[in-house]
């Protein structure tokens, strides 16, 4: 393929609203082009990454007897009202009418759609087990669109859905696609890590994150540096510290003006935090809840949510009035004489002893509060958010905190959506069941963008071979002359019939130019044909490294192709076909 024939066009400026190297440098490369914030067009060197990679999950998924199939996009709300979900997902969904009113939604995820294929098409037992795909474009709102294809409104992902007839089976199909998601992340080059994850709007009883480790993931990952143990920081389990034994005091109400937070109050009565709790003043649905937590910690709203089990986005803060309505008090909010709303307690406050909580009235706190004495919770949960420092839940080691981009998530969904929208098939005595299902997504545009964050130095993109647009590109220096370019297509073609995908970059630039989006571009191999050419001598460069080797044209597609074979063999093995 020629470069003068492509459409393609690098920048040499960082576009103004890009925040994340992965963001940059596809712009900067021509891979997407934005239409609004939060909506990409794909161009060819875009689009071919994604295709390459969307090839790799084909692979893995079809290995593992996953069937694909096409699903539209277009969904009927009636379905997502029989999951429930229609009013769960939130604002998140976009939601659009047709001309006779009648309501649909732009699906980001299909297990509405699924199910209702399954429950249309399956009756007996000995249909199952069932995995269907697809890879589609998928619809958000979000309402901050940021980093690039990372938080976008709209992203192509691959969705799994697996249907099966019991527990066991169930339990299966998800050891399958964990197996084949961790394979899909090699064969992309990512540093990765499967973590216990939230399920989210979602559902279902649990699940595991895939995700590559970098700085500007939103993924916070809680790991133990002595066991295996590793989820997401909304999902990590704390340890309660041990149970206190001193004495209960009488409570006694302490003048303490202009002292509202921890800090203040701390401070102001010569306490440390670890004897303060922490009032947090939520509502949801109708219905207030105030949570109590030690003065140190911080809670952690996902549990919080799933304790009282309301939506994310139905979770809000009191104003003022709420406040009063309660019996509580700005800043002084405490545990004793609330009315009215649902305390939620942290699992470490019933073992504090003689703590120091607001008092319900403006200025004061009251001191020596203790749990079953002075006040009881409606809910007694593990709130807190998991730190670098704390105890591992599992072996007792300490946990670190790092950051990852979630690139694919699985769930066991159970019987949730089958239940919901009656998806049942029949057993050897005509009994119904409910089948068992579990979803499973690859972030097809996020994965690219994980990828660059791994893979780039100052130049521009450091491409494995696995998802690179082209393999390799001939760069010639002066294309009038005619002895480089006779030699730059020998190489072309000579590559090209090994199967290498190749471009000559035989455009009327200066050599400085050529270079420089070489490297932007970040083709893993680059082979420049200079002044040399007459002597058949041409430049043998690998993009990961510094240095330029001169050798003869030959010698050059012979190590162009055992580069990209070998890396190739590295990143896949023969597919593993255990299938459903």
């Amino acid at each position: 393929m020629r470069m003068s024939k492509m459409h393609f066009h690098t920048l040499r400026e960082v576009p103004n609203d890009a925040q994340v190297t992965s963001h940059v440098l596809m712009m900067r490369t021509g891979m997407i082009r934005k239409v609004s914030p939060g909506v990409f067009n794909y161009m060819p060197l875009g689009w071919r990454s994604i295709r390459k990679f969307e090839q790799i999950v084909r692979e893995e998924m079809d290995a593992k007897g996953a069937q694909e199939i096409n699903c539209t996009a277009l969904h009927p709300a009636a379905l997502w009202e029989e999951s429930g979900r229609w009013y769960k997902y939130g604002p998140e969904l976009m939601r659009l009418q047709d001309r006779m009113g009648n309501d649909y939604c732009l699906g980001p995820t299909h297990e509405e759609i699924f199910t209702d294929i399954i429950r249309e098409e399956v009756t007996s037992y000995r249909q199952l087990p069932i995995n269907l795909y697809q890879i589609q474009t998928k619809y958000r709102d979000e309402r901050r669109p940021r980093f690039g294809v990372m938080r976008g409104r709209e992203f192509i992902m691959k969705d799994a859905y697996n249907f099966d007839k019991d527990e066991e089976a169930n339990n299966h199909s998800y050891d399958l696609m964990f197996d084949a998601y961790s394979r899909i992340f090699t064969r992309a080059d990512l540093d990765f890590r499967p973590i216990e994850a939230d399920n989210g709007p979602i559902g279902g009883s649990a699940s595991h994150e895939f995700s590559a480790l970098a700085e500007v993931g939103e993924s916070e990952i809680g790991y133990c540096d002595t066991c295996d143990k590793a989820a997401t920081t909304e999902r990590l389990e704390c340890v309660d510290d041990p149970a206190e034994t001193e004495e209960m005091k009488e409570p006694v109400d302490e003048y303490t003006p202009d002292c509202k937070t921890i800090e203040d109050v701390a401070n102001f009565l010569g306490l440390p935090a670890t004897k303060a709790l922490k009032a947090l003043m939520y509502k949801a649905e109708g219905k207030y809840y105030v949570c109590f937590i030690r003065g140190d910690r911080e809670l952690n709203e996902i549990k919080l949510i799933n304790a009282i089990n309301v939506p994310e986005f139905a979770l809000e803060f009191m104003d003022e009035a709420e406040i009063d309505e309660i019996g509580g008090s700005g800043g002084f909010c405490g545990p004793v004489g609330l009315k009215n709303c649902t305390i939620v307690a942290d699992s470490e406050v019933p073992g504090l002893r003689n703590m120091v909580a607001g008092a319900n009235k403006v200025g004061y706190h009251t001191l020596n509060i203790n749990y079953g004495r002075d006040f009881t919770a409606d809910i007694v949960v593990d709130l807190k958010k998991s730190k670098a420092g704390y105890k591992c839940p599992k072996c007792g080691g300490t946990i670190q905190i790092t950051r990852g981009i979630e690139v694919g998530q699985i769930f066991k969904l159970g019987t949730t959506y089958s239940e919901a929208m009656h998806a049942y098939y029949r057993d050897e005595n005509m009994e119904e069941h409910p089948i068992w299902m579990g979803c499973h997504g690859v972030g097809i545009t996020r994965t690219i963008a994980a990828v660059i964050e791994q893979h780039h130095d100052d130049k521009g993109i450091i491409w494995p071979v696995s998802v690179a647009p082209y393999h390799a590109v001939v760069t010639v220096v002066n294309t009038r002359k005619e002895e480089q370019m006779e030699v730059g297509m020998k190489i072309h073609d000579a590559l090209k019939a090994e199967g290498i995908e190749v471009l000559i970059d035989d455009r009327d630039e200066r050599a400085g130019v050529k270079f420089n989006d070489a490297d932007l571009i970040g083709f893993p191999v680059r082979i420049t044909v200079g002044k040399k050419a007459g002597e058949n001598i041409v430049e043998y460069k690998l993009r990961k490294d510094e240095e330029a080797t001169e050798m003869s044209s030959e010698d050059a597609v012979k190590a162009t192709v055992e580069f990209i074979r070998s890396e190739l063999a590295r990143l896949a093995h023969d597919p593993v076909g255990d299938e459903v």
